[in-house]
Parts: C-alpha cells; structure tokens; sequence
C-alpha cells in the first residue's frame, strides 16, 4: 500500500510540474482513445485485488474448519437479559431442549448492575 501511494504521489507531482501552463507554451492536443493506457489502469488494479484474494481465501477456508467442540454454548442477547443454552446436554430433560437459562439485570446500587440467573 505504501509502495502504492508513494508511486501515485511521483507521477501526481510529476504531472503537475511537467505540465503547469507557465512552463508548457505549447497547445496541448486533446486526444479521445487511449486504448492502451485503458486497458492498463484496468488490468492493474485487477492484478493487484488478485493478489490480494489468494492470501485472503486460504484464511477463509482454513477458519472453516470445524473440529469436534467440547460444548457448544449458544448465547442470545435480548432488550433486557441473557439467554444461555448449552445444547450438549439435551438428555437431561424430558423434551430435548437442552440445558438453558436467562440471566436478569439487577441494581446493586446506584450505577452498578449485576446479572443473576433464572428459570
């Protein structure tokens, strides 16, 4: 990136010094097909985000590996309380639903909270 910025910062400063209307007298013609340098400020970017993906997948696909958990806990956070299940442990109760329970928000004293398991 930072080679990147240094090489767009030399060609701005070069453009502005070799093209400044004080220093250049002749007319500058206006040209309306620049095929190639199209095609080069196309390709190049694309060349780089390539570049930049092939790292970037083997990082995905490698946190996509899913070993043999211990436990799974699944927490969901309402307005209010904490909802905690432990899914592992569905053979404890009669209808399969697994070890669960909601944590409350409690007022110790004025500005302080604590939560406190129920249910």
């Amino acid at each position: 990136m930072v080679g990147v910025g240094i090489f767009v910062m030399w060609l701005l400063g070069r453009c502005l010094i070799l093209y400044k209307s004080s220093t250049n007298l002749k007319k500058v013609d206006n040209f309306t097909h620049a095929t190639t340098v199209e095609v080069v400020w196309t390709i190049v970017p694309a060349i780089i985000l390539m570049i930049i993906a092939i790292p970037s997948f083997a990082l995905l696909y490698s946190m996509d590996e899913m070993l043999d958990p211990s436990i799974t806990l699944k927490v969901i956070a309402h307005q209010w309380y904490w909802n905690y299940e432990y899914s592992d442990y569905n053979h404890l109760k009669e209808d399969n639903s697994g070890l669960n329970f909601d944590s409350y928000m409690l007022v110790d004293s004025p500005g302080f909270f604590s939560f406190i398991g129920g249910r």
